[in-house]
């Protein structure tokens, strides 16, 4: 019969035991208790922080690769511009150039002309002249005297016929003379125009390789553009894929933060599980101080962060359960958090409206609880920060240094 009572009992025991998790998940807590959700023990291969700083590095590198070639693509497009307009500037002198002699050209070709048909007059009038001297000796044979003399009818014709090779001569003579004025000057005329030819085909070839060389200059910088486009679609390609890597990154560190953690885990946390409580500088250490209110030295038993200004997130230093979160006297609206290695953090001066947790929430590191403000004893916006190790004091500086986190 004993036994039969021990095993009742004992099976009394086990049936007791199978309901404790049920009365867990129903919310029924011990007296006084707060009501925490328990930590997330998940555990994955998930990508660390600083799988995400390299990620975010690669993209700001690559970024910044970007704007100096965009930078550089202004630079290009300004000297394409320029050059370009030396190369048009360049032709329009070359085809001023080029009509110049054009015109030369056809000016020393009129002069040419003119003294080809100078020399073919003056060549003509020479042989009119010499077939008139030449039919005058014909005329009398002997003795031109003895023939007027000796015949009266046959004088008078002799006579008309000197007269008219007299006045042919002179015409000729005339013709000639002014024949040889006319070549001479078409002649001067033509050897000034090839000399000024000359001159002008030295400018044409001069404008020519202007023209040749800002031509080349401009392609040279249309090249040089067109490679830096190419460059920066090529980098502008790479940056898409490195965005899609850096947001995939992220994505996973955060699942697997909040997989660890819980949901409310985010941003930077170390490998202890450890993040900053705010953005900023320290203003004010852990330790005495003269106290910038009361005017006399007394403890200051937390680190001010300031810098980030009114309204800047304040973040879980930790994952745990918070055990205040409300006005805390010279804290101002304060906030409390109990951490499941015996230690706790508390975040004070928060703006008023700025709390966003409530007591008996479980929140992961890096959680925006709160919101920076100035608060109860405070001369300006700034996070007082404090931890407590099994529930004493200790300087916040060296013990998140600890944790792999710099404060301030």
């Amino acid at each position: 019969m004993a036994g039969r009572g021990v095993r009742i009992r004992l099976a009394a025991v086990i049936a007791a035991l199978a309901i404790l998790p049920a009365v867990g998940t129903l919310g029924i807590t011990a007296p006084g208790a707060i009501a925490a959700t328990a930590a997330p023990t998940a555990q994955a291969d998930y990508p660390t922080w600083q799988d995400v700083k390299n990620a975010q590095a690669s993209e700001a590198a690559t970024k910044k690769q970007i704007a100096a070639i965009k930078a550089e693509l202004v630079r290009l497009q300004a000297e394409v511009e320029q050059t370009q307009a030396v190369a048009e500037a360049a032709g329009i002198e070359y085809e001023k150039a080029q009509n110049a002699y054009d015109e030369q050209a056809l000016i020393t070709q009129k002069y040419q002309e003119q003294a080809d048909a100078a020399q073919a007059e003056s060549d003509a009038s020479r042989k009119a002249a010499n077939q008139l001297l030449a039919e005058l000796g014909k005329t009398g044979g002997g003795d031109l005297t003895a023939n007027l003399l000796g015949e009266t009818e046959s004088a008078d014709s002799l006579l008309y016929r000197l007269g008219a090779m007299t006045k042919a001569t002179e015409r000729s003579e005339a013709i000639y003379a002014e024949a040889l004025r006319q070549q001479k000057t078409a002649q001067a005329l033509t050897n000034q125009a090839v000399v000024e030819q000359a001159k002008l085909e030295e400018y044409r070839v001069a404008a020519q390789a202007a023209r040749d060389i800002a031509v080349a200059a401009a392609q040279a910088a249309a090249d040089k553009l067109a490679e830096q486009q190419a460059h920066q679609a090529e980098l502008e390609a790479q940056l898409a894929v490195l965005v899609e890597k850096r947001q995939a990154t992220e994505a996973d560190y955060l699942k697997g933060l909040r997989a660890k953690y819980g949901p409310g885990a985010a941003g930077e946390v170390s490998a202890s599980g450890w993040a900053r409580p705010a953005a900023g500088y320290i203003s004010s250490g852990y330790g005495y101080r003269y106290h910038p209110i009361g005017g006399d030295w007394r403890m200051h038993n937390g680190t001010d962060i300031a810098g980030a200004g009114c309204g800047a997130p304040i973040y879980a230093a930790h994952s745990g359960t918070v055990t205040y979160a409300g006005p805390n006297g010279t804290l101002g609206n304060y906030i409390q958090i109990a951490h499941e290695d015996g230690t706790s953090t508390g975040y004070g001066h928060i703006v008023s409206g700025g709390i966003m947790v409530r007591i008996g929430e479980y929140v992961g590191p890096g959680q925006n609880i709160a919101k920076v403000g100035s608060t109860g004893g405070s001369t300006g916006c700034h996070l007082h920060f404090l931890v407590r190790i099994g529930g004493n004091l200790t300087d916040p500086v060296p013990f998140m240094r600890a944790r792999g986190i710099t404060l301030g």
